[in-house]
């Protein structure tokens, strides 16, 4: 097994720091919990136990009644937890962010259709009627039913094409953009309940909660991803300084801008891209900071696999830029331990890079392994050689194709091996350190369960998904 390894070293004491989110965690489950208990309340004050207990039409209306209210709840949670709000990026982190999102999303989906269901089958039991005359005539003659029709198929053709066998089939510019659709499906859906949903009209205090609960879903749409971009955008005037090749696939984009050390990012962080380099500027690109980031400069790192990293690939000096930002937990604050073990794939290597620049380390205590399926696909690899003679850092390259057995993460020629041996045979005892990982969900689900085998508390594991 062998290493990329020098001698220099540029010795410091590891910085005590704060982890972040401390405050801003409780701030997010409180709203969550608030909203849930609320929701409760108004279908017991309904009387949803005493309907429950009738039996017949009324039982099922109830039971149409909660899960309604329950989907209308986690759709709620849906817009704000992809709305950037501050209280929910800080307190959660994004990978969690993504992982509650896409739950949400299902369950949400889920209990939409079981509202449907209930209500119709309900008030047809109550009524005597058929099934499909009570549909046609919940459509056609309640208020606000015609909208709830369209936003409940646009809902249901973004559940379907979120599938990941179909997620598969798209190209992520493509998929991004349908995503968006959930934001017209839950428009659409939402009067139907507000001018007719008994529990959302049950007394003036409960219609003006949920109007303002969703006024305030609205508003943080527009100003934390739209109003706040702009105006930050315009205001540090961020533009591509240079686009360099690294690697056979890859580039790296130098951006400059004013004063953008007052965005506060940090290594380890990403911002969402916009390039204005022409049609298909809107397509959002997030990408990782791919060095420490400085006062008036910031660098990341992109494998060109499709049409918007080509079109980066073109870009000249001076394309103005439109940034969100930034974003994530994965960050030096989180860091508890005098080590660092760094395991990245892909462009996952980019934030790795970037914290091994800004944290500080002392000889013999970082250690970062790269996974790349060729050696010419692999990124930053001369940042990562001024670290090695600069700081002295460990590097290890795990280059090849996949493993067909054993660890799913490792290459065909350490298929014989645990993955937790190849852990310590390279980073030596684990206790000490703190691991950073970033790659595909995949490839870092498999690193995880090396790492617990290994005995690396969770706690000691800082990771952020960026799928979508």
């Amino acid at each position: 097994m062998t290493s990329t390894l020098m001698s220099r070293s540029t010795p410091r004491r590891p910085a005590t720091r704060k982890r972040s989110g401390s405050a801003w965690g409780p701030a997010s489950a409180a709203v969550i919990w608030g909203t849930s208990v609320i929701v409760a309340a108004l279908w017991l004050r309904g009387g949803g136990i005493q309907a429950l207990f009738a039996g017949g039409g009324d039982a099922l209306t109830t039971l149409g009644r909660a899960t309604g209210l329950a989907a209308s709840n986690l759709l709620l949670y849906q817009v704000l937890l992809m709305a950037r709000v501050p209280v929910f990026e800080r307190g959660l982190g994004r990978d969690k962010i993504t992982r509650w999102h896409r739950l949400t999303g299902f369950w949400s989906f889920w209990l939409m259709l079981a509202h449907i269901a209930l209500v119709v089958l309900g008030y047809a039991a109550t009524g005597n009627a058929g099934w499909w005359a009570q549909t046609w005539d919940f459509v056609v003659s309640y208020p606000g039913m015609l909208l709830a029709t369209a936003g409940t198929t646009a809902l249901v053709a973004v559940v379907v094409l979120s599938i990941r066998a179909a997620r598969r089939r798209l190209r992520y510019e493509s998929w991004h953009l349908l995503h968006l659709y959930a934001y017209v499906g839950v428009g659409l859906a939402l009067p139907h309940q507000l001018w007719t949903g008994a529990d959302f009209l049950s007394s003036p205090l409960a219609t003006v909660y949920w109007w303002t609960l969703w006024a305030l879903a609205a508003g943080s749409v527009v100003v934390f991803r739209v109003a706040v971009p702009l105006a930050r955008s315009a205001w540090h005037g961020l533009h591509v300084e240079a686009v360099v090749p690294d690697g056979d696939r890859g580039i790296t984009v130098h951006l400059r801008g004013r004063h953008l050390h007052l965005l506060g990012a940090v290594a380890g962080q990403f911002f969402v891209f916009r390039f204005l380099d022409g049609p298909g500027w809107t397509r959002a690109h997030p990408f990782s900071l791919a060095q420490a980031p400085r006062r008036d400069r910031y660098a990341i790192a992109a494998r060109i696999v499709g049409d918007g990293t080509e079109r980066m690939a073109q870009m000249r000096p001076g394309t103005r830029v439109l940034v969100e930002g930034p974003y994530g937990r994965m960050t030096g604050a989180e860091r508890t331990g005098r080590k660092l073990l760094m395991l990245g794939a892909g462009a996952g290597v980019a934030p790795l890079v970037a914290l091994l620049q800004e944290q500080p380390w002392r000889r013999g205590e970082a250690t970062i392994i790269t996974r790349d399926h060729a050696p010419q696909d692999a990124l930053l690899t001369d940042a990562l050689e001024d670290l090695v003679t600069r700081r002295s850092l460990r590097w290890y390259r795990l280059d090849g194709a996949r493993a067909s057995r054993g660890p799913s993460w490792l290459p065909t020629q350490y298929s014989t091996w645990a993955g937790q041996d190849i852990l310590r045979e390279m980073a030596g005892p684990l206790h000490a350190y703190d691991v950073y990982l970033c790659g595909p969900d995949p490839w870092m689900a498999a690193v995880r369960k090396d790492l617990d085998a290994a005995g690396v508390r969770a706690s000691r594991i800082h990771a952020e998904s960026f799928s979508n």
